[in-house]
């Protein structure tokens, strides 16, 4: 594809240790794309580090949640008027290269929104959150996917127009693919060989998986009340 009409943006709360590889990687792999880095408010040095690799960084300044920064991103993004975009989050690293097969699959005209599944499981706790995920889009718009809450997604760019602003916070993805749904568009599964910062069974593992499921409940509703 011409990569010159692809915008990609990064998701990132306190990357810093991650964020250069992620953008050096897809700076690599998508050479003429304009990468942009939504930065949650991060408190490290998430932002000064995406800007020496290279990327636009799009800032919230304070903490508002993935969801509302990411809209700040792709608002950005738009701006550039691509044909596509690329939206994955801020600690896959090296990875990242693997996020151009999302691209082909849209290119090509499978789907109008292709998300990646994660090839290998890392970490994780007992899978409450991803099972009320994966429930909660099934009751709105009657399709089941592996990785619901997936934030490696390539959208038409018209699609992702439609489907903004984001749902807030961690509700982000589980809202985005029903909007996508319900607008009329596809949306279709990728498996790719892909890595991150995984959280495992310890208290703050279960800490953001709790505070997960509370956005994961407050899109379901949302959602739902839209009809």
């Amino acid at each position: 594809m011409d990569t010159s009409q692809l915008a990609v943006v990064v998701a990132a709360y306190n990357e810093g240790e991650r964020i250069a590889a992620t953008v050096t990687a897809l700076r690599a792999a998508f050479p003429g794309a304009s990468i942009f880095v939504a930065d949650d408010g991060s408190t490290d040095q998430t932002a000064a580090r995406a800007a020496q690799a290279g990327a636009e960084v799009v800032s919230s300044r304070k903490l508002i949640g993935k969801g509302g920064a990411a809209t700040l991103g792709a608002r950005a993004a738009l701006l550039t008027e691509p044909e596509l975009v690329l939206l994955c989050d801020g600690d896959l690293a090296q990875s990242a290269k693997e996020l151009g097969v999302l691209l082909e699959t849209v290119e090509r005209g499978d789907a109008e929104l292709a998300v990646a599944r994660f090839a290998r499981k890392l970490g994780g706790g007992f899978g409450f959150a991803v099972g009320f995920a994966r429930w909660a889009i099934n009751n709105l718009v009657g399709v089941e996917f592996a990785a619901p809450i997936s934030g490696q997604r390539a959208i038409r760019a018209d699609a992702l127009a439609e489907v903004l602003p984001f749902a807030p916070r961690f509700g982000m993805e589980i809202g985005m693919t029903v909007d996508a749904i319900r607008a009329g568009y596809s949306v279709i599964e990728v498996k790719l060989d892909l890595e991150h910062r995984a959280t495992g069974r310890s208290w703050r593992g279960f800490a953001h998986r709790s505070r997960q499921l509370v956005d994961f409940v407050a899109v379901w509703l949302s959602r739902r009340l839209r009809g």
